[in-house]
């Protein structure tokens, strides 16, 4: 009797070490300190604008085991627009362009993510902005990911690109005499912290 008990928990046991290993996504967020959201505009075809938001906040899940990325939310301050030429960024934050006072916020989110490479993907999301929502896919890569060495919490590290049309989102002032730049490429770096 104690031999087949013996067998049962010995069986017991090799099939729950043979059992397939859950996935199991943990939660980051973004650190305010340590986030890049840039773009990249033309200005009548002789240079172009670098410009940046100075306030962003957003979360995601990730599973480093299976590469699995999920609930993707970054919501980006439009009052936060930074150029360094004061006259620009309030014209940048008036109706013309990203209407700040009536909509403050431009969020991208996303439920997954394809995997190109060892540590590359593509994020095929939304982007609301003006009130409108349209596709926007980002390439991002996954630097980094381990203990900070400055405060030991658990770090991920992100570079991503992307790019859109202004005009999309009925963003049109200066497109058709050609002064500002429809397209505009997104520059995106950040760290994450484990939660």
């Amino acid at each position: 009797m104690k031999a087949a008990r013996d067998l049962s928990a010995a069986l017991l046991a090799l099939f729950a070490a043979a059992a397939p290993v859950r996935a199991e996504p943990a939660r980051y967020e973004l650190d305010p300190d340590h986030i890049t959201i840039a773009f990249l505009v033309e200005h009548i075809g002789y240079a172009k604008v670098l410009g940046m938001f100075r306030a962003a906040r957003g979360s995601y899940t990730f599973d480093e085991a299976t590469a699995t990325l999920g609930a993707l939310r970054i919501e980006v301050d439009t009052q936060s627009v930074f150029t360094n030429v004061g006259s620009r960024d309030r014209h940048l934050r008036s109706a013309d362009f990203l209407n700040s006072s009536e909509f403050p916020r431009m969020v991208f989110t996303a439920n997954g993510a394809r995997r190109t490479g060892d540590r590359s993907f593509e994020i095929a999301g939304q982007l609301e902005l003006l009130g409108r929502s349209q596709p926007l896919t980002i390439q991002a890569t996954w630097n980094k990911s381990g203990p900070s060495p400055i405060d030991k919490s658990y770090v991920m590290g992100v570079s991503a690109r992307g790019s859109f049309k202004r005009s999309a989102y009925g963003m049109n002032y200066g497109v058709a005499n050609g002064w500002v730049g429809d397209e505009v490429p997104l520059i995106i770096e950040f760290e994450a912290q484990r939660k």
